[in-house]
């Protein structure tokens, strides 16, 4: 788990193309909008100002991975969020475009159009916002010269016309690429078929370990269904003992509180088997490291959420809360588009 605990919850949702539905329905090839099994119950953040469409998508697919739009021209989006590991790196911090190296763990990009607030400490407070930051500070993009890049390139003359009747710009190009992680999403995997029905869709130590999770490892309370985080923020003492600790959402930029000293997001669970090493710093590589850490209460420390406590699973109930979250990883089957030229 990359942080605090969870809880289960259902809500209602579906989108296709730009607009709200009453029916969930897995993917398709020719309708990659489509809500897939399992996030029926979840609502989609949208932005009144860039309605969603399957022009603006596909373009920012194909943005996130051109490294145009970096500040060398040499580093994409994707450098930092490889479809392959679930849109992360496998890294404990990433380098950025000019070789410095970032404070926190890239999480994973799936069903991040799901959330209200982005980044580790909940800074942005769109997506869109949260692209725009990303773009200037990870991979140094300067949004004139980008663009610049990008409209002399016929592919993206005709694409940027189609997806909003304008060139390329920094507000078409924010649009977009928010446009496509607003449609990445992560579901139909092994837990939501069993949940569908399936009973031969996950093993009997998955179905107990999902019975631990809802239960007496009281992760459900925070790593809450069916996104399985409860986008709220929690100090489980990562990074406390620190000689200078993140601070996390009590920053000036996220929520200037010092009550939130040491809070981090919920991470969602969806993908977590793919999305090692685990919390905001990448310090712990295996999962089942990271389980038995939760599980055990974390990290104490002065601001320590008190949900965190120790729950006594023994090393065969953490194994089989493994086991459950290898059953969370998403049935998407993925090829990165080639950059036009």
């Amino acid at each position: 788990m990359r942080h605090a605990t969870t809880a289960v919850l259902s809500l209602a949702f579906l989108f296709a193309v730009g607009a709200c539905t009453e029916q969930a329905a897995k993917p398709t090839p020719a309708d990659p909008l489509a809500t897939p099994l399992g996030l029926a119950n979840a609502k989609l953040v949208e932005n009144a100002d860039n309605a969603l469409s399957l022009a603006k998508f596909e373009l920012g697919k194909q943005l996130f991975f051109d490294p145009r739009l970096s500040g060398t021209g040499t580093m994409a989006c994707a450098a930092c969020h490889l479809p392959e590991k679930a849109f992360t790196d496998g890294n404990a911090m990433s380098k950025k475009d000019d070789g410095s190296m970032n404070t926190r763990n890239s999480p994973t990009m799936h069903n991040v159009g799901y959330l209200d607030r982005l980044y580790w400490d909940g800074r942005a407070k769109s997506l869109e916002g949260n692209v725009l930051a990303a773009w200037k500070a990870q991979i140094g993009g300067k949004p004139e010269e980008a663009s610049k890049r990008l409209a002399v390139v016929k592919w993206y003359v005709g694409a940027f016309q189609a997806a909003f009747g304008a060139a390329p710009s920094e507000d078409t190009i924010v649009k977009a690429l928010a446009s496509f992680l607003r449609g990445l999403r992560s579901g139909d995997s092994a837990f939501d078929r069993w949940q569908a029905g399936d009973e031969k869709a996950v093993s009997d130590a998955a179905k107990q370990g999902y019975a631990l999770f809802a239960g007496k490892a009281g992760c459900i309370v925070c790593h809450t269904p069916p996104l399985f985080t409860n986008k709220l923020f929690h100090n489980v003492g990562i990074g406390m003992k620190a000689e200078k600790p993140d601070v996390g959402a009590a920053g000036e930029k996220a929520f200037n509180d010092p009550a939130k000293t040491g809070q981090f997001k919920t991470p969602t669970l969806r993908d977590v088997a793919k999305t090692g090493p685990y919390f905001h710093d990448g310090s712990v590589a295996a999962l089942r490291d990271a389980v038995k850490l939760m599980s055990s209460g974390g990290i104490d420390n002065p601001n320590k959420d008190p949900l965190l406590l120790d729950r006594g699973l023994s090393d065969a109930e953490i194994d089989q809360v493994v086991a459950f979250l290898e059953t969370l990883s998403g049935n998407v089957a993925w090829t990165p588009p080639t950059v036009p030229k």
